[in-house]
């Protein structure tokens, strides 16, 4: 590759934009040629400290700064406004998570992507799904994909590692509100679990959701979810989360006819049984024949890149090569929002919800919600904390 570097703006300089910042001005093949938010002193700051411009609109930084692509890491819907206007002009996007709110505005994105790479085949269009890149989370996929577990049979996921105080909650006023941020734990921490679960299972055919709105914290959005979903090859899926829990847990449990896979932070088992399961349950004579499986602690390589800088490497040298190698394409983004929306649109409606979703039934419900809400957000000032104790370390 040549020493040519990637001309590149960043939209949103909150917590996470701190993140991408920092990342940003450690690699060698990206040129930081704007970056924007809202809040001007916020953007003049950041321009000043990095060495850079800054702007106080996207499309203004979009028409002055020459920048080729960019970074998006505003509030949950602005991701659909900003990278629309985006493609629109050819500019390369890596998107934050979620891809957007609701299905709806994920497919119009989707939709802008398809028309514009129809002009410039070469655009990229990434998402920030950096858990992917985890060590033990690309093993669990690894082995899956494999076959080895053979037949599915279930996976249960309880996942309570997402501790908020209301502290957290209090420190935007965006945040926790069905008009700012549109949910709860499904919409800001967990759409990482739910593009790991549909990365590794797929997605299921029917989803029953139960979603508690504002359990355990002043807001007016999920803060604890069970679902329960049923795939096409006959395996069921748990997921289990909250943001009340501390210390919490992460343990996700795999099962398939030849074995079970557990992992928990730090340990991932796999108890491998001699035989087929559902073969032994059909063909034993003996009422009580459990197996014995052999327990082996499988070897997971801890050393290998991982994060969110791996994910802007990935797209700053794909954009610059040509060759696409992301670590998550744009378009699978709406698989994750599916997941969420589906859970909340059973927990609404009291049913069971088929797959493929009615989105615009999930958007009524979510306009809905919005005009109708009397909650009085409190704010205070949470200052720019530090996101790394936020990020899953698997």
């Amino acid at each position: 590759m040549s020493g040519r570097k990637l001309k590149l703006g960043l939209v949103g300089l909150g917590n996470i934009g701190k993140t991408h910042l920092r990342i940003v001005k450690e690699l060698d093949n990206v040129e930081l040629v704007g970056i924007c938010d809202v809040v001007r002193n916020r953007a003049d700051q950041f321009a000043a400290d990095n060495g850079t411009t800054a702007y106080y609109d996207y499309k203004d930084m979009f028409d002055r700064s020459g920048l080729e692509a960019v970074i998006i890491g505003v509030p949950h819907y602005g991701h659909k406004d900003v990278a629309m206007e985006a493609f629109s002009r050819g500019l390369h996007v890596l998107c934050e998570k979620p891809i957007a709110v609701h299905v709806g505005d994920g497919n119009d994105m989707i939709a802008a992507y398809e028309a514009a790479k129809a002009k410039k085949p070469e655009l990229i269009f990434a998402l920030m799904f950096q858990e992917r890149t985890l060590p033990y989370y690309k093993k669990i996929k690894e082995i899956v994909a494999s076959g080895e577990l053979g037949r599915l049979m279930r996976a249960t996921w309880i996942n309570t590692a997402w501790f908020r105080s209301q502290a957290y909650y209090d420190s935007g006023d965006w945040r926790a509100t069905w008009a700012g941020e549109g949910g709860g734990i499904l919409t800001n921490q967990c759409p990482h679990n739910l593009d790991f679960y549909q990365w590794v299972f797929g997605l299921p055919q029917r989803i029953s959701g139960h979603a508690n709105i504002g359990k355990y914290h002043d807001i007016e959005v999920e803060d604890e979810v069970t679902a329960y979903f049923e795939h096409e090859n006959g395996m069921v899926g748990h997921f289990i989360v909250t943001t009340a829990e501390t210390p919490g847990t992460n343990r996700l449990e795999i099962v398939g006819e030849n074995g079970r896979l557990l992992f928990e932070p730090g340990s991932l088992k796999l108890y491998r049984t001699p035989m087929s399961i559902l073969k032994h349950l059909k063909e034993t004579a003996q009422g009580f024949a459990n197996l014995e499986a052999q327990e082996e602690d499988v070897p997971v390589n801890l050393d290998a890149p991982s994060g969110h800088r791996v994910v802007i490497e990935k797209f700053a040298e794909s954009v610059l090569s040509g060759k696409e190698d992301l670590i998550a394409h744009g378009k699978e983004g709406i698989r994750s929002v599916t997941l969420a929306n589906g859970i909340m649109l059973s927990s609404f409606t009291g049913r069971i919800v088929e797959l493929p979703l009615d989105a615009d039934e999930f958007e009524r419900h979510l306009q809905k919600l919005i005009a109708s809400s009397k909650y009085v957000k409190q704010t205070r000032d949470g200052g720019h904390a530090d996101m790394s104790g936020s990020f899953t370390k698997a």
